[in-house]
């Protein structure tokens, strides 16, 4: 029997409305929850791409990227592990600007975090930081201390260790 592992399922299809609801009701039909779900333009124009994270046994990997090359216009439907994946997730923080000044702590934990300042008013700043679910959690719990205005994260985006060849398969299709 597979053990459950984390996932990255990345799909490429064509710019249509509707892709999103029907590539999220096969998971929903088969009771799987999606951990985290990004789409985005691809390399190719007219071409989109979705990044989708799920905890499953490969097997069911298998049937779910088998149904969504069924049921949706997919150019192409691969899935890999996290150890096959170079991946991150982003997030922006919004903090009263006084405590930047004032807490000497604040400004250790954006350095040791490599976390970058995007904007600083009088009001407020925001600080943005890219990387692992685990570092994003570690800062987020850091900064609740000091009392966090606004807070909000990306899905994961990923590119595989391996080569792929999409983008010769995409130039493909774009001909």
């Amino acid at each position: 029997m597979s053990e459950t592992k984390t996932y990255t399922v990345s799909i490429y299809t064509e710019n249509n409305v509707g892709l999103l609801n029907r590539i999220s009701a096969i998971f929903q039909r088969r009771k799987i929850n999606i951990e985290s779900l990004n789409t985005s333009i691809s390399e190719i124009e007219g071409v989109s791409k979705f990044t989708i994270v799920i905890n499953l046994t490969e097997d069911r990997v298998k049937k779910v990227i088998g149904q969504l090359e069924k049921q949706v216009e997919v150019i192409k439907a691969y899935y890999h592990t996290d150890e096959e994946t170079i991946f991150l997730e982003t997030c922006l923080f919004k903090i009263k600007s006084d405590l930047l000044f004032e807490e000497r702590q604040i400004q250790n934990i954006i350095k040791e975090s490599s976390a970058r300042i995007v904007t600083v008013n009088k009001e407020f700043f925001v600080l943005e930081k890219a990387g692992r679910r685990s570092e994003i959690d570690l800062l987020y719990r850091e900064l609740s201390a000091f009392g966090i205005m606004q807070f909000t994260r990306s899905g994961r985006i990923s590119v595989s260790k391996e080569e792929m060849k999409i983008s010769s398969m995409l130039a493909e299709f774009a001909e």
